[in-house]
This record gives structure tokens, sequence and C-alpha cells, in this order.
């Protein structure tokens, strides 16, 4: 069994007075593509916002390769690459600059050919690269955020519904990305509503139920995950509730 970059146990964290998180315990493993589906106020982005240090959990632990969310934030922060659903970027400036200046914030600096070979990656249309991102559609602002995301080179990718905007060849694209990431060694944990996206890509899919894990799947051999059986985990939520 390959070796847990993530671990979450027992966590419990609360925001505004009300409890999100409640006894989640977990793991991502490496070389793996992990899935947390959950509906709208699940807290599936409040799981990423505690892994990157910005909600201490009231009760509970997360660790990222051992080191500890709360005590060792900056150690966590280095690891990760995170790909929040709409990305803060200059609109500004061009794909190239926004990738640029963004990465020497991460104390960076990737070469021209390590920019253009990012950018062939996530699919963006040569021609656009030099273009200002206020020209740029939802779409392809989010594969700029992808391919800095890739750059960063972490271990560890924390995407918070990644295809989001993206039209479906793009999504395949993206999927496809993300199997050759996981393949070659790096680990990636998704948050997202998209049960078939979930289903296609992952290697495990965990759904949340009222701040827990309610189930754990994991892709059979020779097939993906069935998006049914994930769909019936939350009629049953839905009829329990």
């Amino acid at each position: 069994m390959s070796e847990a970059v993530v671990e979450v146990k027992g966590l419990r964290v609360e925001r505004s007075d009300k409890t999100i998180l409640r006894d989640l315990s977990f793991e991502v493993r490496k070389d793996e593509i992990f899935a947390l589906l959950g509906g709208n106020g699940a807290g599936k982005s409040t799981m990423l916002l505690t892994l990157l240090g910005f909600l201490p959990p009231s009760a509970g632990s997360a660790t990222v390769r051992g080191y500890d969310v709360v005590r060792q934030t900056r150690e966590v922060r280095r690891l990760i690459a995170y790909l929040p659903e709409t990305a803060a970027l200059y609109p500004h400036l061009s794909a190239r600059d926004n990738l640029t200046y963004l990465l020497s914030l991460a104390e960076s600096r990737p070469g021209p050919a390590d920019l253009e070979d990012a950018l062939d990656r996530v699919g963006l249309a040569s021609a656009a690269r030099g273009a200002r991102l206020d020209t740029y559609s939802k779409g392809m602002r989010q594969k700029v955020a992808i391919a800095l995301a890739l750059l960063r080179d972490t271990p560890l990718l924390l995407l918070d519904e990644p295809t989001s905007g993206l039209d479906p060849r793009a999504v395949d694209e993206f999927h496809a990305l993300m199997r050759e990431l996981a393949d070659s060694g790096r680990t990636v944990f998704m948050v997202t509503h998209d049960v078939f996206g979930a289903c296609e890509i992952a290697d495990r899919v965990g759904v949340l139920r009222e701040g827990g894990l309610a189930t754990t799947l994991t892709k059979p051999e020779g097939g993906p995950i069935q998006a049914a059986t994930v769909r019936s985990v939350f009629a049953d939520q839905a009829a329990s509730a």
C-alpha cells in the first residue's frame, strides 16, 4: 500500500459557531487521485482550508507528509499547490506574466521553456498566451491557474471544483493530465460536487455526510467507480435527512 500523504484523524472544524466537519477521518495516498464529494455546504472547501492552515480544528488532527497543519503550517504549504474554484489572477497581465510573477512570490523562477510546456499541457492556445487575462473566458483563466499549479511542482495538489468553467473537451484533457501526474508520483486531492467527473478520474471517492465520511469507494479493476453507486449514497442521505 502506498504511503499516506494526507492523514486526517477525528477532525472537527467549526465556522461561525457552526460545526462543519465532525469526527472526519481519512487518508490520501501517494500516487493516487482522491475525490471528496458532497453537496453545497457539505464542508468540502472547509477541508481544504483546514489543510492549508486557515481554519484551525477544534478537535482531531490533519497532517501532510507528517507535518501538522496547525503547528507546522509553513512546511505544509511548501508541499501544496492549491487550485481554488476561482483563481485570483491579474486581469491586466498576460498568462505568461501572471505565471512568472506569481511563481516568483513562491521563490520559483522557471524558464520560458518551462512556462510554455505547462501552457501546452493545459491546452491554452499559443496565440492567447501574450494577451491580457481580461480578454479570456473563464475556462481559459482556469487553464492558466492549472498551469500555475503544475509549475509549483509540489508533491500534493489540492483542487477545489477544478473543472468549473471548462468545456467537455478541456475536462477530458484535464482528467488525462491529472492521471499523468498521479502516475508520475504526485498526489491529487480534489473536492467537487461533480459525481460523474469524480468517478471518471478518481482512484478513490469519499462521500461527505453531516460533516463525516459516509463511505469510501475504490476504483475496481478494469473500470471506473460507478456513478450510480455514488448517487445511491446521496439518495440514502436525502432519505434519512
